[in-house]
């Protein structure tokens, strides 16, 4: 049985702990055993963490001491998955870099703030976590990010479309989705998610749910060797 590890907490806005919720339901229904927190310190036992298959942050806008940061990136270096979703994964620690390269980005701005229309669109030819599913409309915050250029895009949203200082620059596709590679470590990342409701649109829970799976299979790859050529091999060093 695959074993994951959600960690909920930090601004009460995004209703973390309603989304760790729904995150525990999805995953049990795929058969993982789950551990649910709502503190920081369940980073803090670094051989638990790379006992795992999956860590589902869902935090936002906290400080985190380092070592707990570096018993995380360990944790994925060595092939444990990590996934999650909006301010929950990517506005979690806004002064820890070390954390943002290993999530692959940042928010930055959501000008509109929630409640904007606008239409999110799947980048099909990027992977099989995307098959099938179709462009749709969202009625929420859109997030403008600072994007690792090393992920991989699933899906994308074109600025701008309200009014704001952003707007005489070029139109732009922002990255809604995407995932990366952390060590032999898999990430998964969704932007979507201001509450809870958005998180239970069909397209937005089967994204999660094959990000999940897709993360938490890159473990025992990672175990096999099949993950493991030309990975970094500094694990051991707690530097990123």
């Amino acid at each position: 049985m695959k074993k994951a590890l959600i960690v909920w907490g930090g601004w009460d806005g995004h209703q973390p702990e309603q989304v760790a919720a729904l995150f525990q339901q999805q995953l049990e229904e795929e058969g993982f055993q789950v551990n649910v927190q709502s503190s920081l310190e369940a980073f803090a036992d670094a051989e638990y963490l790379k006992s795992l298959d999956l860590i589902v942050p869902v935090w936002t806008m906290g400080e985190i001491d380092q070592k707990l940061v570096d018993n995380v990136s360990l944790a994925v270096q060595s092939g444990v998955g990590l996934a999650g979703c909006h301010g929950g994964m990517c506005d979690s620690f806004r002064k820890n870099v070390d954390w943002q390269f290993m999530t692959g980005g940042q928010w930055v701005a959501h000008p509109g703030n929630d409640g904007v229309q606008y239409t999110v669109e799947i980048n099909n030819s990027s992977s099989y976590l995307v098959d099938g599913i179709s462009n749709f409309e969202v009625s929420t915050e859109q997030y403008y990010m600072h994007v690792d250029p090393a992920v991989e895009v699933l899906a994308t949203t074109r600025f701008p479309i309200v009014d704001g200082p952003h707007v005489l620059n070029k139109a732009v596709d922002m990255p809604v989705a995407w995932t990366k590679r952390w060590g032999v470590g898999r990430v998964y990342y969704n932007s979507l998610g201001h509450q809870a409701n958005i998180m239970e649109i069909n397209e937005v829970k089967e994204m999660m749910r094959r990000g999940f799976l897709w993360c938490a299979e890159g473990k025992a790859l990672a175990q096999s060797g099949e993950a493991a050529a030309g990975a970094y091999t500094g694990m051991q060093d707690n530097q990123l």
